[in-house]
């Protein structure tokens, strides 16, 4: 992912700023600055880091049977005219990406904005495609995919699952 994001910036990730969707995204911006210091053979980067909170941006809101979790958005960087890397674990049909740009786009106008996920399992239902991606993972539309990040890179691991439906 850190490669395919370097590609795009030429090789410098020097002014990029990574933003971490909240759930799967805080974690993985971490270790994609260290991946990227290593991909571009430093020592290390001090990169802007932020999360993003999506709850207020659903785009079905009206249509859930509880409310959602309301997280803090936690950007301490001006946005404006910054190339932001978007991290996710799991990209599915969009609309998680499509509320997030909304939310980015609530606090400034970044000049560039590069979607990084660690999975992409298809089935987009909006006209979104990540510029990096750690795999792809072919799936049903009624499958998910949970994958789950530890402080411990060797102890992270992925579930694909069928949903089970109560009658």
């Amino acid at each position: 992912m850190a490669a395919g994001i370097l590609r795009i910036n030429h090789g410098d990730p020097e002014g990029l700023a990574l933003v971490g969707i909240h759930g799967g995204g805080g974690l993985l911006a971490q270790r994609f600055m260290r991946s990227l210091a290593r991909q571009s053979g430093r020592r290390q980067l001090n990169l802007d880091i932020g999360m993003v909170d999506i709850g207020l941006y659903r785009d079905d809101y009206s249509r859930l049977s509880q409310v959602p979790q309301v997280r803090a958005t936690i950007i301490d960087f001006d946005v404006d005219q910054r190339k932001v890397v978007l991290l996710d674990d799991v990209i599915f049909t969009g609309r998680t990406t499509r509320a997030a740009l909304e939310a980015l786009f609530s606090l400034g106008r970044p000049s560039r904005v590069d979607l990084a996920v660690l999975v992409d399992r298809g089935h987009r239902e909006f006209p979104i495609q990540p510029h990096a991606v750690g795999f792809k993972l072919k799936t049903e539309r009624h499958q998910s995919v949970n994958v789950f990040l530890s402080s411990n890179p060797d102890e992270d691991y992925a579930t694909l699952e069928d949903h089970k439906y109560e009658l």
